[in-house]
């Protein structure tokens, strides 16, 4: 028996010889092996300082057909980087000891949070990963921009100016405070974080130019957010808000661009001048108003999930030289891009009305991939009604309810309004563009000048919408 189990043992101690031998040699040992990798360095767009950014990644791939063991993966400068790494679900700034089987890969997760930088100028932040085969060592670079911002969290804005020095990053809202002005130069991009909200209970006045627009967004400003709507709230106009004016900016990403009004409130509702601006990428409505005074020219509303402009319980609406395109594709819109109303059902329990004094749509483009984008509905006779189309291009679904001279006068009902590119929002008009040199001069001489600062009116046929066709000059 004994010399049985010496044989044994002497079995059991060669067998696992031989398969530890085995699997030594089943590791590629050459100084020469070299992995490869899906890109050579990896991209990140500006990063606001404090705040992270997305995720990037990109592979490592063993081209051999015998395994590879990578003894590190690490970033170049160590614990001070500000990049994070997760290398095949480990995370750290050194990940150790990882194999990739023949002709097998492995993904390698990065993130970046860049420290406040001291300055108004975007500045590279640059790194590498670092990967050790056989004490040879190979990279992939790293690169982002960081840029300061000035931080708004939170908080109540007294009377101020917002100069165009560095963006603004708004985080868990902010509100303009009652009785003060907040004033926003040209050129200021203001950034607002996930559900964040810009409160105005004062007054709001956006001073961009054609040159220098202001911009309201989310705080992704990577390419692939452009046109991802749902990103922030909006800006809020609280009833007792007054004179505020919008002049020249672009507002996107959001749930709503502006909303007025509110219920339970004895104050009186919001009013709000808004021109030359673009609003687009919203979940719910370009421009929402409960009760409120909106004077609009030259704006354009597009790429919204359930309205471009929902205007209810009644109010004072004018909206000249608009275009409304809304070609909304993130899922199924039921609602017309245009709802006008004198009521607003709250929850199916309580039904608020209020009567529409005036609701005046001149030169306008109301157009959609809808069979109908025109919505209007007053809750009875009691509560005024009162709207008038001037020259306007509508998509409708029964034009012949569009003939009654009451309430329309001259306009055009089904027909492709000409733009540029629905798929790019681009909504300039082309060269045979149906709506060129259908509106009214009378009307297009109110506002003589376009989105862009072209004269609309130099033919003497103004172009129908916010932009005016222009062969002569180059479209931007």
């Amino acid at each position: 028996m004994g010399d049985v189990r010496k044989i044994t043992v002497w079995v059991i101690l060669i067998t696992g010889g031989i398969l530890f031998s085995c699997r030594k040699e089943d590791f590629l040992t050459s100084p020469d092996v070299r992995l490869s990798f899906s890109t050579d360095t990896v991209f990140f767009d500006t990063i606001f300082t404090t705040i992270g950014s997305t995720t990037r990644y990109f592979t490592v791939h063993n081209p051999y057909n015998k395994r590879v063991k990578i003894a590190s993966v690490r970033l170049g400068r160590g614990a001070s980087s500000p990049y994070r790494l997760n290398v095949d679900g480990v995370a750290g700034k050194e990940v150790d000891d990882l194999e990739i089987n023949p002709r097998d890969s492995l993904y390698v997760f990065v993130e970046v949070t860049i420290n406040p930088l001291g300055g108004n100028m975007p500045l590279l932040v640059k790194d590498s990963v670092v990967f050790r085969v056989n004490d040879q060592e190979q990279d992939v670079d790293l690169v982002a921009w960081g840029q300061d911002v000035h931080l708004v969290d939170g908080q109540v804005v007294p009377t101020q100016t917002w100069e165009n020095d560095k963006p603004y990053l708004i985080i868990h809202s902010m509100l303009v405070d009652t009785s003060h002005t907040l004033t926003i130069r040209p050129g200021v991009k203001i950034y607002s974080h996930f559900n964040s909200t810009i409160y105005v209970s004062g007054t709001l006045i956006v001073q961009g130019t054609v040159e220098e627009p202001v911009l309201f967004s989310g705080d992704r400003p990577e390419e692939m957010y452009d046109d991802i709507p749902g990103q922030w709230s909006g800006i809020y106009f609280l009833n007792g808000s007054n004179h505020n004016l919008i002049d020249h900016a672009v507002i996107q990403n959001g749930i709503y661009g502006v909303h007025l009004g509110n219920f339970y409130s004895a104050d009186s509702f919001p009013d709000l001048h808004i021109s030359n601006t673009i609003i687009q990428h919203m979940t719910f409505a370009g421009i929402s108003s409960v009760g409120a005074r909106i004077r609009g020219e030259n704006c354009v509303v597009a790429d919204c999930g359930s309205y471009a402009l929902s205007l209810t319980t009644g109010g004072d609406y004018r909206f000249v030289h608009c275009t409304i395109a809304n070609y909304w594709n993130w899922s199924n819109r039921t609602n017309p891009s245009l709802l006008l109303t004198n009521y607003y059902n709250l929850g199916d329990t309580v039904v608020f009305t209020g009567a529409l004094e005036r609701a005046d749509f001149l030169n306008m483009i109301i157009y959609g991939n809808k069979e109908s984008e025109v919505g209007l509905s007053s809750y009875s006779d009691e509560v005024g009604f009162q709207y008038f189309f001037d020259h306007c291009l509508l998509k409708v679904k029964d034009p012949e309810k569009y003939r009654d001279t009451t309430y329309y006068r001259k306009v055009f009902l089904n027909n492709d309004p000409g733009f540029v590119g629905e798929a790019d929002y681009d909504f300039q008009l082309d060269s045979l563009a149906f709506a060129r040199d259908k509106g009214d001069l009378q009307i297009g001489l109110s506002v003589p000048a376009d989105l862009l600062g072209n004269d609309r009116t130099a033919d003497g046929h103004p172009d129908l919408g916010a932009y005016e066709r222009i062969d002569s000059i180059t479209s931007r």
